[in-house]
């Protein structure tokens, strides 16, 4: 049996892209969505959007670099008494720029939403998704693969993202519950537009070619998640490019990196 059929989904960063894309797959089939983000006009559109006889939509705001608000989003999901199945940890955010161009609160705040507040929902509903032999879905990033250049503490809260969920993933065998970590590669949502700092005038993170349609990222997750899958990286071309450039050896892979340096950012 399908672990999303009748399910009851958490999902973060529900207002746009990926977040969106989730809730929107998952309506037909789960029992009950809750969904949770800052911009509450945007979840409750997305609500009226897919709501049906049979299903269950629940808006929650948080702003998830808080912490305070955070533990009282934690408390306010579990007020609603629902018996979560699926958690899906999508809340993200990045930054593209030298790193000492950044500004510090934004980063703090990158640092908050990707590794703090992931880390305290998923311990914090760790035990109730055991009782109901759950699921949980990371939502990563190729990045995590790579020390990147000019995305260098995005990349750092992503690679925490992967080895967490791969950890978890070893540590919850036998209890029901499964992991997965999601890495996609360059996806058309606002995320890329929000990061975007300093790189110089015309400059892209990725050729169009290596781009992946939302819904398609979306559909291989949720693929991969009901197959049991540890990772999934969803994209021929930028799996098989991820997988390649994984396998180099270190020394190798620095050139690259050193040849990214600063030519990116337009010094």
């Amino acid at each position: 049996m399908s672990r999303i059929d009748s399910c009851t989904a958490l999902i973060t960063g529900a207002s746009s892209g990926l977040g969106a894309e989730f809730a929107r797959q998952l309506a037909p089939r789960a029992r009950a969505l809750i969904l949770a983000a800052r911009r509450r006009d945007r979840i409750e559109a997305l609500a009226a959007e897919l709501i049906r006889p049979g299903l269950a939509i629940h808006c929650i705001t948080v702003d998830l670099s808080d912490a305070k608000a955070t533990e009282k989003f934690i408390k306010e999901v579990i007020a609603l008494d629902e018996p979560i199945d699926l958690l899906i940890n999508n809340a993200g955010l990045g930054d593209h720029g030298l790193f000492e161009d950044s500004d510090w609160e934004r980063v703090e705040n990158m640092i908050a939403v990707n590794i703090r507040a992931l880390t305290r929902i998923t311990h914090a509903l760790a035990k109730r998704l055991i009782r109901r032999g759950g699921a949980i879905l990371n939502v990563s990033s190729i990045a995590s693969l790579l020390p990147l250049p000019q995305m260098a503490v995005y990349a750092a809260t992503k690679a925490y993202v992967t080895s967490l969920s791969e950890a978890l993933r070893a540590e919850l065998r036998g209890t029901g519950v499964t992991v997965t970590v999601l890495c996609p590669g360059p996806v058309d949502t606002e995320f890329f537009a929000a990061a975007e700092r300093t790189s110089a005038p015309g400059s892209q993170f990725a050729p169009a070619i290596f781009k992946v349609p939302a819904p398609q990222v979306v559909r291989d997750a949720l693929r991969a998640l009901d197959r049991d899958r540890a990772r999934v990286i969803p994209g021929w071309l930028v799996f098989l490019t991820m997988t390649l450039t994984a396998a180099m050896p270190l020394f190798i892979l620095r050139y690259f990196l050193n040849r990214r340096g600063r030519g990116y950012a337009g010094h």
